[in-house]
């Protein structure tokens, strides 16, 4: 069956009536979409838009002459007129993608032209190059200006340039200003600037940033954050001979450690604490770490490290007036010591017994360690070591009154003495006051 074309029209409706016709199918379409849509975006947190640095379209003129003789501080890392590396702008901005990419392959070309100067010999032209790229930096954004900031600084430290490293701890201190006032804080950049600090030596600076932070990793639990920030506090007031603060810092770490089963940290906050005790004349607190390290080595079969531990623990208990308890330690020292063949720790700790019963009167015994103390000698070869011993026995059985066993030591040191071709004068001496030689 087949239809004219005027046919069709009778059956076709206008587009009004078949507008109103379908629009009840499509409507729930209609409604229900916006509203998703709206659901969405109100659900959804704006993105957090990075502040960025804005480079100035003018920028301020410099002290003039009299100013400076007036004592007006220019300040070389503030950027007081154009740079050709910065593109001329009409307004000020921040710089886009591609120009920052730009500045950023410049500003390490002048890093490397800066290390080349420097290894050249041209420290003066090397800091006048740096702080350029210094000026320059910090249109990249903070994070990239404070790790400039820090290698430029260690180099000024390192070459005593007192002025550049005030200049830059200056500087870390105006970004850490402005870092905490936003939000939310970027703790992690803190903790750079802090990092920063401790690489100039600024101890005051980094020291109360770092206990901020300190406190802020405790709040949010972070334990690794916390063990970092513990581990530089303690070497910085290490460094500045601050025991007290460095104690308290390697017993958190200690404490901290052990909770976490962490075996290397625990070994080196008790390493720590054991130096701390020991240069800080506090051996009763240097023993008992020095105690626990023995401890771990002994589980774990290291028995290198428990020689000088032993021998540690002994000049402690010296101190402490515990001969009784110095004794077995210096004796355990070279019992492990002589198991692992370690000559010279074996030595040391003999010297040691010998000593303290030298001083404890006796001199049988004193006698008996070094007889010991010469095999050791022997078997390392120490001729120097042997020749000393000699000597020693030699006094010894001069104050004992015993003048036959007295020469006859004195003239085994002789003839070491004269193969070394030093000393010889001294064993002599000796032969002679004795009436022999």
């Amino acid at each position: 069956m087949s239809f004219s074309i005027h046919e069709s029209k009778k059956y076709s409706l206008p587009f009004p009536i078949l507008f109103l016709a379908v629009l009840p199918i499509f409507l729930p379409i209609f409604l229900v979409f916006p509203a998703v849509a709206q659901g969405e975006s109100a659900t959804e947190e704006p993105a957090a838009i990075p502040e960025l640095p804005t480079v100035p379209s003018t920028f301020p003129e410099p002290p003039s002459e009299a100013d400076i003789e007036a004592g007006a501080t220019v300040n070389p890392l503030e950027l007081n007129q154009p740079d050709p590396l910065l593109p001329t702008l009409a307004v000020d901005r921040p710089l886009s993608p591609q120009e920052r990419s730009i500045l950023d392959t410049s500003l390490d070309e002048l890093n490397r032209q800066a290390q080349a100067q420097l290894q050249s010999g041209d420290l003066a032209g090397a800091l006048q190059t740096w702080t350029r790229e210094l000026r320059l930096r910090r249109f990249l954004g903070p994070a990239e200006e404070v790790e400039s900031l820090s290698r430029v600084g260690e180099v000024a430290w390192r070459e005593n340039q007192v002025t550049e490293v005030r200049f830059i701890t200056q500087r870390l201190q105006e970004i850490e200003q402005e870092i905490e006032t936003r939000s939310p804080v970027d703790y992690d950049l803190l903790l750079q600037i802090a990092q920063a600090y401790q690489t100039l030596r600024a101890r005051d600076q980094a020291v109360e940033l770092y206990t901020q932070l300190l406190q802020q990793a405790r709040q949010e639990q972070n334990v690794d954050r916390e063990q970092q920030i513990l581990v530089a506090l303690g070497s910085i007031h290490l460094a500045w001979f601050d025991f007290a603060n460095a104690a308290t810092a390697y017993e958190q770490l200690l404490t901290l450690a052990q909770s976490r089963n962490d075996a290397a940290t625990t070994i080196e906050a008790l390493t720590q604490l054991s130096r701390i005790y020991q240069d800080n004349n506090q051996p009763e607190q240097a023993i008992a770490v020095q105690q626990q390290l023995v401890e771990i080595y002994q589980r774990q079969q290291r028995y290198d490290r428990i020689t000088e531990l032993k021998q540690s623990i002994g000049d402690n208990y010296v101190a402490l007036n515990r001969p009784d308890l110095a004794a077995p330690n210096y004796q355990e020292a070279f019992a492990v010591a002589r198991s692992a063949q370690q000559y010279a720790y074996a030595g040391d700790a003999l010297q040691r017994l010998a000593n303290l019963y030298v001083t404890l009167e006796r001199f049988q015994d004193a006698l008996t360690v070094y007889q010991l103390l010469l095999d050791v000698r022997q078997q390392s070869y120490d001729t120097l070591g042997m020749m000393n011993t000699y000597d020693q026995i030699g006094q010894l059985h001069q104050t004992m009154g015993n003048e036959a066993q007295a020469i006859a030591a004195f003239q085994q040191g002789l003839q070491l003495a004269q193969q070394l071709n030093y000393k010889v004068s001294y064993f002599n001496t000796r032969l002679q006051e004795l009436g022999r030689q």
